[in-house]
């Protein structure tokens, strides 16, 4: 029997009990979907007057505008917490011990406060007057910076220390160091971390209707609220176009952060090898030596 390294193999009993749950859960899940979907036809949420409403331009307009708002954030938010994560990175592994414990302070004081009161601080004139945009900018990146910050550090203490030691054996500055030797190592074998923290900054953008930023649940929100059809507000019917705009766009993030994954393990590196002289060369080599008789 082969064994695994969290557990071993199930055997013949345990193959038929997992089938059996299985096929139980299957079930169960399958049994719920049914029991919302009776529920929902019985309430007329399957009206088609009620789902009518994203035939009009206007209301298609008006997702198109608040997806690219929100696409708009998520760059420019995921862009800069990504750089102020290494600049965190590089002040959390500091040696001088005032920069290192202002950015461990730093780090654990905006990691433990709710983003929404971050964004809200930033938009009610902490810094001065602030439109929408840049208060949910300036606080996601504040946020998911401190966390990538985490994640990168995490990711260069796992660096065996026998490279940075060589590398400074070679004459390399700590700069360099940093830069060519720690963090692409770093960032390759934490990217499914990095990538999952990017699909958390996707999702908080939504934190944007609390300041009235048309982003795409502020859009959701009018939309539900103002576009009753037979005095029913569609509110079911919102939920599920925008969150299947939600999940669909996850996903696409998920996907681009296996298909990077699967590229860097493609990716050839180290030395190449030479290849091997032919057997006869090396033969006709081995007649014309002189011989030494």
């Amino acid at each position: 029997m082969s064994a695994n390294v969290l557990f071993d193999a199930p055997g013949p009993k345990a193959r038929v009990r997992n089938i059996i749950y299985t096929v139980i859960g299957s079930l169960a899940v399958i049994g719920g979907i049914v029991w919302i979907i009776l529920r929902l036809n019985d309430k007329g949420e399957f009206d088609p007057d009620l789902w009518g409403i994203f035939n009009y331009s206007g209301i298609r307009q008006n997702i198109l505008d608040s997806l690219v708002a929100t696409l708009k954030v998520f760059a420019l938010a995921g862009v800069l917490s990504l750089v102020f994560a290494v600049v965190l990175c590089v002040a959390r592994l500091s040696e001088h011990r005032p920069v290192r414990w202002f950015a461990v302070a730093f780090i654990d004081l905006f990691r433990s406060i709710p983003l929404l009161i971050t964004i809200f601080a930033f938009w009610v004139g902490l810094v001065g007057d602030m439109e929408p945009f840049w208060a949910l900018v300036l606080g996601l990146t504040i946020y998911n910076g401190c966390v990538q910050a985490e994640v990168l550090r995490a990711g260069i203490n796992a660096v065996p220390t026998g490279q940075k030691e060589a590398a400074y054996a070679l004459g390399l500055r700590k700069t360099q160091v940093m830069a060519t030797v720690l963090f692409p190592q770093a960032i390759r074998s934490m990217l499914p971390s990095i990538i999952s923290q990017l699909v958390v900054t996707l999702k908080d953008t939504s934190l944007g209707f609390m300041i009235l930023y048309p982003e795409l649940l502020q859009s959701a929100r009018l939309i539900a609220n103002n576009t009753p059809v037979n005095g029913v507000y569609p509110f079911v019917q919102t939920v599920t176009v925008f969150g299947v705009i939600y999940i669909s766009l996850c996903m696409i993030l998920s996907g681009i952060a296996t298909w990077l994954e699967r590229r860097g393990r493609r990716a050839k590196t180290g030395i190449k090898v030479a290849a091997a002289a032919e057997p006869a060369a090396v033969a006709e080599i081995v007649d014309t030596a002189p011989d030494k008789k």
